[in-house]
């Protein structure tokens, strides 16, 4: 259970990043459905990325290579209230950013 809430919040707050977008910003619109998948995928992407940046993975909880070869235990950044606002709100930004890709490649495509 402890893994698959933090990819739930990454999949919502990626969705709830690609709708308000396209809301804000209609000619990137891919309508709910496209809006949705394109923004979920961009926040599992974001969030992944970010727990691989030095001084990112703390915001998303990921565990650092210095603490997992120190024979520490790892944070336990599923369950922590903060980790999972991190990824929340990268998610947020990842579903957005993946969105407005996406949207612009399907417009420049279609002219």
């Amino acid at each position: 259970m402890e893994a698959i809430v933090p990819i739930i919040v990454q999949l919502i707050g990626g969705g709830i990043g690609g709708n308000v977008l396209a809301q804000v910003v209609k000619s990137l619109n891919l309508g709910p459905t496209g809006n949705t998948i394109a923004g979920a995928i961009g926040g599992l992407i974001l969030t992944w990325i970010a727990g691989k940046v030095p001084g990112l993975d703390a915001l998303v909880g990921a565990a650092t290579s210095a603490t997992a070869t120190a024979g520490a235990a790892a944070p336990a950044g599923g369950m922590d209230a903060g980790a999972l606002a991190g990824q929340g709100i990268a998610g947020i930004i990842g579903g957005g950013a993946l969105t407005a890709i996406v949207a612009a490649i399907k417009n420049a495509t279609a002219k």
